[in-house]
């Protein structure tokens, strides 16, 4: 309880607060600009909190990413030209309520069901959380050695069209992630005699450069062909109160739908690698075969709007789950929070509840408040935000590009940094191009120390492979991974996340 007491009074702190209202404004300003995501903004971020304390530094990345979700349902309704990947399910039936004059009625169809649904995830991380940490400290290397091998080719199994190019991703983060000295021997190992690399590879360099410089890159190369331009075809909100008010009867209107949604969103971000926008897409295909009227959606149906954003931003809490017991990340966003707990010094995963309590629980706090915060500015601000996706490329995109150079530079410490972000942005370019999984590779990248921890831990505990047969846990672990590896790669590949 005194630990409990301790993180709430660090969460309501003023400067906590401002970092969490701040993390909300810019995740949704830069939801709404088409080409930007969520977790775009938290690895540009990522390196502004490296002088903050561990509680306001995650607090603000909670609040970019919260803000994130909601914000790519602005240019989804508005402009049909989704913030996020998530949100595209929400232009199916947000761009025709906004074409019929009711854009204000569907963005705030959109900001209550994502508050709900981020609030209903939230409140289920608190309560399981604790206790599936207390059941993960009971595994031994082993044990974790085989959740790890799951995790990896469950996730690889389920992202893009191959497999194989899954896998090979998610290799390669681990590969990279072993650059530097070795833990064990204390020697240099895949340095080639440069001194820079002996402190391993930046990991706000790796994320900015495959996540936020490689799509300045993308969007350069779309300009240049003409595929698609900027801030055309808004359309504007009309005067009539009801088109504009989200009333009662809307209310009881898709209660039943947000609540559906709700319980999807959360199943699905609590499982490592499903992503938010299967969320969103479950939702939507819930609610229309929940619906009475399934022929009106993608029409203009305000329950294909609340299914889709409750679903998705669902995902935001619980996929924490996996990151605060185990140490694994659930998706890209919890990947970039997990950089930025170790930037702090703290190793996400079962021990954290032990040796940080107090930050565990502030964190809790920040989450509701965060919730609040999203409702409260996207309430009162609604139309300003709405102006963000009039932002022309050639304005946003160099802006961008700035913004990566400065961030890998402070993080990093210095020019290396930054070049290392511009060679991971050019090899994250190359693997939007050819379908290979940016999450697998940070999956890799992050989880890759511990997987050579537990499997050093395991080889020195194991002396025969007899030995294997004293921890059933490992053998159902490397079986479902068996299982995972037959079963996904032969269904037909579909592209779930990237």
């Amino acid at each position: 309880m005194e630990a409990v007491l301790e993180g709430l009074a660090q969460a309501f702190t003023p400067v906590t607060l401002g970092f969490v209202l701040f993390g909300v404004v810019l995740g949704i300003v830069v939801g709404a600009i088409p080409g930007l995501s969520s977790p775009m903004a938290i690895a540009i971020a990522v390196p502004l909190t490296f002088y903050m304390s561990p509680l306001a530094a995650i607090a603000f990345l909670l609040g970019v990413n919260k803000g994130g979700e909601f914000g790519g349902s602005i240019s989804a309704i508005l402009l049909n030209t989704p913030g996020t990947p998530e949100a595209a399910a929400t232009a199916l039936d947000g761009h025709p309520l906004a074409r019929r004059g009711k854009a204000g009625k569907a963005l705030k169809t959109a900001l209550y069901s994502s508050v709900a649904g981020d609030t209903f995830s939230d409140v289920v991380l608190i309560l399981v959380a604790a206790p599936l940490a207390v059941i993960a400290l009971k595994m031994g290397p082993p044990e974790l050695l085989g959740v790890l091998i799951f995790a990896f080719t469950f996730v690889t199994a389920l992202l893009g069209k191959s497999m194989i190019k899954g896998l090979i991703a998610a290799v390669l983060g681990v590969l990279l992630s072993m650059v530097g000295i070795d833990p064990e021997a204390a020697i240099p190992r895949l340095t080639f005699d440069v001194l820079e690399l002996e402190d391993g590879l930046s990991f706000a360099g790796v994320a900015i450069g495959l996540l936020a410089f490689s799509e300045v890159v993308l969007q350069i190369e779309r300009s240049y062909l003409r595929e698609n331009g900027a801030g055309d075809g808004m359309v504007s909100f009309s005067r009539s109160r009801e088109d504009n008010a989200f009333t009662r009867r809307d209310f009881r209107q898709v209660r039943g739908t947000v609540a559906r949604s709700a319980v999807i969103g959360t199943v699905v971000g609590a499982i490592p690698g499903l992503g938010t926008s299967l969320a969103g897409f479950l939702g939507y295909g819930a609610a229309m075969k929940a619906s009475k009227h399934p022929e009106e959606f993608g029409k203009g149906r305000l329950e294909g709007v609340a299914a889709t954003e409750a679903a998705n931003s669902a995902v935001v809490g619980s996929n924490l789950i996996p990151l605060l017991t185990l140490g694994i990340p659930g998706n890209v966003a919890a990947a970039l929070l997990a950089g930025a707990f170790l930037i702090h010094g703290i190793t996400p995963g079962p021990m954290i509840f032990r040796d940080h309590a107090a930050l565990v629980y502030g964190m809790f706090g920040c989450l509701i408040v965060a919730n609040l915060m999203n409702l409260l500015v996207g309430s009162v601000g609604l139309r300003v935000f709405a102006l963000a996706v009039r932002a022309p490329r050639s304005v946003v995109m160099p802006s961008v590009a700035l913004l990566c150079v400065t961030g890998s530079f402070v993080a990093g410490g210095g020019l290396f940094a930054v070049a290392t972000m511009m060679v991971f942005g050019i090899l994250g370019y190359l693997m939007r191009k050819l379908d290979f999984s940016i999450i697998a590779f940070i999956l890799g990248f992050i989880l890759g120390p511990m997987v050579e921890r537990s499997l050093r831990h395991t080889v020195i505990l194991l002396d025969d492979a007899q030995a294997v047969l004293d921890h059933p846990f490992l053998i159902l672990m490397l079986a479902l991974s068996a299982v995972a590896v037959f079963w996904l790669g032969r269904r037909p590949r579909g592209s779930l996340g990237r």
